[in-house]
């Protein structure tokens, strides 16, 4: 096991350190970076989001019924739950209502105002049908997830009893899960990418309560589109098809926009307050769609122009370009690199800009919620460390503010990669760590 680890104060003042300048996987400290950088160019974020909303237009055809385009803005918060209040489907589909219309030609899915880069480089190929290695898009509905509900047979050796959340998600289930007497909750959702098949194995024993398991979705603006078809299907509205258009060049749309006409639009979303919620729960999707966002500012919405795009801002902020080797959003990629000196110096700095305070904030607080709920409790810690976790196979990561018991507050950087599977789990270490520092004299 390798560790790599910096404590520091706000002016500078090494008080730890080992391997501080040492490469180390990150994992989901990426996300450090990449909402610093958002945090410094919110203004320019929140101009382009209010440029480019989500779009329901109508567009007219020679003969027969029209089209309705239905256009992405890279909205992470996009739902079409019952308890919706904003940024809601059912408002575009309940504009289609009020034009009376009773028959629609074919939805079509735009998702163009990103390159159609769903997956970051080097995401793990078994990550990619989870919840956590989601593909990415402009056109994302409900976190692009698929939810199945599932519960125990009448009887041991019975099938479970299944329901997809969205029956209309064109995915076929293959149910090899079985009830049994007893036990705990043991089951599991495969599914290969690219393959419409998901297969449920595992146990359920009889007397578990319902189970609700996650699947990420391939195509997000496919899924966002059967959405669509099925909220105008409830109002007596016909579709006759679905069609999707994704941009694959990095540098500007393939399929030019047809004559047509706006229906609707739904307000920009709440970027700090989406920040916020990433840093908390550590939401990957949501890193990944901030990334392009970010290379909207100065470019075309590709991968490659968030990586620069952020590389900038960091290097502006003083950060060393040899400290970092970051590759998406999330961290996903196990390519991602940073040193621990790079990570407090970007604690550092972040904590000097007029946005700092509320960053620092919005990063999980020990004992009390985010990925950071139910660690510290009854330590010296809780309540005072706001850190971000982060983990990989192999890998942890623990970096953030802590205010000891003589009110100091220390940046602390700790990283632990190269994990064997025999050893005992490094987070109690960590945690061990923290709290001793929080307890010196």
């Amino acid at each position: 096991m390798r560790w790599g680890i910096v404590i520091a104060t706000q002016d500078g003042k090494t008080l730890f350190s080992r391997n501080p300048n040492g490469r180390f996987i990150p994992a989901s400290n990426t996300k450090l970076f990449t909402t610093a950088a958002a945090m410094a160019e919110l203004a320019e974020l929140d101009h382009e989001a209010a440029e480019h909303p989500t779009t329901l237009l109508l567009a007219p055809r020679p003969h027969g019924a029209p089209d309705l385009i239905l256009r992405g803005s890279g909205d992470a918060v996009l739902s079409d739950d019952a308890a919706c209040k904003t940024d809601c489907l059912k408002t575009l589909a309940d504009a289609v209502s009020a034009k009376r219309l009773r028959h629609i030609h074919a939805i079509i899915a735009d998702d163009q105002l990103f390159a159609d880069e769903r997956w970051g480089d080097g995401w793990s190929w078994n990550n990619l049908p989870t919840q956590w290695g989601t593909a990415v898009s402009a056109l994302t509905l409900n976190d692009n997830v698929a939810e199945l509900t599932v519960q125990p047979g009448t009887h041991p050796g019975d099938r479970p009893t299944v329901h997809w959340s969205a029956p209309d998600e064109g995915l076929t289930l293959v149910n090899q899960a079985l009830t049994v007497p007893d036990g705990k909750p043991e089951l599991s959702l495969e599914k290969k990418p690219g393959d419409t098949r998901v297969i449920l194995t595992g146990t359920l024993p009889i007397d578990a309560p319902v189970q609700t398991l996650k699947i990420g979705l391939d195509d997000p603006a496919l899924s966002t589109a059967r959405h669509l078809r099925s909220l105008l299907r409830q109002t007596g509205i016909r579709v006759q098809t679905i069609q999707v258009r994704h941009r694959l060049t990095k540098t500007a749309a393939d399929t030019p926009a047809p004559a047509a006409r706006i229906l609707a639009t739904l307000p920009a979303p709440d970027l700090k307050n989406d920040i916020r919620h990433l840093l908390k729960v550590s939401q990957n999707l949501h890193a990944e769609l901030i990334l392009r966002r970010l290379a909207l500012v100065h470019g075309k919405g590709s991968t490659e122009d968030g990586l620069t795009e952020r590389k900038q801002v960091l290097t502006t902020l003083g950060l060393p370009t040899a400290g970092f080797s970051l590759y998406d959003g999330s961290g996903m990629s196990p390519y991602n690199r940073v040193t621990p000196q790079t990570v407090i110096q970007l604690l550092r700095f972040a904590n000097n800009q007029p946005w700092g305070a509320d960053w620092r904030d919005d990063l999980p607080l020990a004992a009390r919620d985010g990925t950071l709920a139910h660690r510290f409790i009854g330590t010296p810690v809780a309540d005072h460390l706001h850190a971000k976790t982060g983990t990989l196979a192999a890998t942890h990561s623990l970096s953030g503010y802590l205010q000891t018991t003589r009110g100091q507050t220390l940046l602390i950087a700790i990283f632990a990669n190269d994990i064997p599977d025999d050893l005992p789990h490094p987070t109690k270490i960590m945690d061990d760590l923290v709290t001793a520092v929080a307890k010196a004299e």
